[in-house]
């Protein structure tokens, strides 16, 4: 993990100082600089845009009382398309605007899905409940004994007294 990571954050920045160098020498540092301005701008408003159509998805599906978790992934693939649209670069650009595109974000979902499936549980009603103890209507039924507890005259006497 710690490779993987170093490589990222070696490796990414490496990479823009590259493509800033070859695209700078090529179209001039005025324009490379204009690019980077405009593609944080449109970077900010498709983020936004984005991220409140993703909000939308997540409160309509928990008003339906349906589990959120194709709005949650959005949510947290747009989330990472923001910081990265606010990185200056050309690969982070690219990697933040190809997030912001919903069919390739819905391709991304699929494969963060499959990846997650078996890493991440999901506890709602009825879950770890033995199906011979469920009710119906999803009521978990409880064998129990209550037991009244009424204070004794002694127990009263010792916390009157000094």
């Amino acid at each position: 993990m710690f490779a993987r990571l170093l490589l990222l954050f070696i490796g990414v920045p490496v990479i823009e100082l590259l493509l800033f160098m070859f695209l700078g020498s090529k179209i001039g540092i005025a324009p490379t600089l204009l690019i980077i301005i405009i593609t944080g701008a449109l970077g900010a408003y498709l983020t936004k845009s984005q991220g409140l159509k993703a909000l939308n998805k997540y409160r309509e599906a928990t008003s339906q009382g349906h589990l959120p978790h194709e709005a949650v992934l959005d949510g947290l693939m747009i989330l990472v398309a923001g910081a990265v649209l606010l990185t200056p670069g050309f690969l982070t650009d690219a990697i933040g605007f190809s997030l912001l595109v919903p069919s390739i974000r819905a391709a991304v979902r699929g494969v963060l899905a499959a990846y997650l499936k078996g890493k991440v549980t999901i506890v709602g009603q009825n879950m770890g409940a033995p199906a011979a103890s469920r009710g119906p209507q999803g009521v978990i039924n409880i064998d129990a004994e209550v037991i009244d507890i009424t204070p004794t005259s002694s127990s009263s006497s010792s916390e009157q007294s000094p």
